[in-house]
């Protein structure tokens, strides 16, 4: 941990604000005197993905609580954002940093095209020195290009700019085997995998009514990041010093595979299936066994509309989900391919139908 030199730090809602609503100057400024000290000596490049547009805007729109519908959820943020950007970058000038701003979608990660460009410019941000702050673009995001909470793209962003070292920072500092606020309850201080938390009680979202995610997005997250190969602390905001010192704190997650192709962990993680392709019992052992590519011959069904190029999920006769790709054609070409070789359509069809469904490089097999 002490020797990572580009970390990626995620904050919440309930560490910045007040359970009014509203941004609280003085943790905001506990925060950014830890992440600049941090980074001044030269050798250790940071990221923070910051929650908190939509808590920062509820007060000054005379709300209480976090907006259950979506148009009030994103007039909270469109008002929130600026303000706590404003904090920011008053915050880090301090120190003589400028602060860049960066806001996602899903979309914006599962499309090639955005993804090369949000890994360009936080390249970029970090190269001319300055601190990028990156948060979910609640003004614009709809339910179908959600992250859902901003843990998990705290672990995409991760990925996505190669860090060596995911920090996400909460009110709560760990793990723990039960309720914290219950007598006998001690903190899990390493996770090797998903088996050491099977029989873990894990909490839901805070009480404060400002946040979306509670311990289970955060471990959620963990997993994707240590799934990625990038190694994960999770502890209380209070201890963020610490955790960036390599101290003992906090849940440390350990790395548990290698890091894969950006594409694939978007696919995985961030994309949304445009429909589904249904597949013979030949084609699922050739998908997920051998990592073949799915061929016209292994389509029994489709169902959805979708273009070329489209996410889609492919399931088994039952149903199941059992991996995801990039379709190489449009919805309404699959009906007249399906059950045929290759061979044959390109025969009748021309030399362009001579190539897989979704090719293997474009496929990722989800975990049962």
């Amino acid at each position: 941990m002490s020797e990572a030199r580009r970390i990626v730090v995620k904050v919440g809602s309930s560490s910045l604000t007040t359970a009014a609503g509203g941004l609280d100057a003085d943790r905001v400024d506990a925060l950014v005197d830890v992440l600049a000290k941090v980074r001044s000596g030269g050798e250790r490049e940071l990221v923070l993905v910051s929650s908190g547009a939509i808590a920062a805007g509820l007060a000054p729109l005379g709300l209480t609580r976090r907006p259950r519908d979506l148009a009030r959820q994103q007039a909270a943020a469109s008002v929130g954002q600026g303000l706590l950007m404003a904090r920011y970058t008053a915050s880090f000038a301090r120190y003589g940093v400028r602060a860049g701003q960066i806001l996602l979608t899903s979309d914006d990660m599962s499309r090639r095209a955005h993804h090369r460009n949000a890994s360009r410019t936080l390249d970029k941000l970090l190269a001319m020195g300055a601190f990028p702050v990156v948060n979910e673009n609640d003004t614009v995001a709809t339910d179908e290009i959600r992250f859902g909470d901003n843990d998990r793209l705290a672990a995409l962003v991760a990925h996505l700019v190669h860090a060596d070292l995911l920090v996400l920072l909460s009110d709560v500092d760990g793990v723990y085997d039960g309720d914290p606020a219950r007598p006998g309850t001690s903190r899990i201080s390493l996770v090797r995998g998903p088996e050491d938390l099977a029989h873990v009680e894990i909490g839901s979202a805070g009480k404060a009514g400002v946040g979306t995610g509670g311990m289970v997005t955060k471990i959620e997250a963990a997993s994707i990041a240590a799934a990625a190969g990038v190694p994960v602390v999770l502890t209380s905001t209070v201890h963020a010093g610490d955790a960036l010192a390599g101290a003992d704190t906090g849940t440390y997650f350990h790395p548990t595979g290698r890091r894969s192709a950006d594409r694939l962990l978007w696919l995985q993680h961030a994309s949304t299936p445009q429909g589904s392709l249904t597949l013979d019992d030949g084609a699922v052992r050739a998908v997920v066994e051998r990592r073949k590519s799915l061929l016209p011959a292994g389509i029994a069904g489709v169902e959805g509309e979708f273009s070329a190029g489209d996410p889609v999920e492919l399931r088994d006769r039952a149903g199941r989900p059992v991996a995801r790709g990039l379709v190489n054609f449009d919805a309404r070409e699959i009906p007249r391919l399906i059950g045929r070789s290759t061979h044959d359509l390109a025969r009748d069809l021309g030399p362009e139908y001579e190539r897989e469904v979704v090719h293997r490089d474009d496929l990722v097999v989800l975990r049962p």
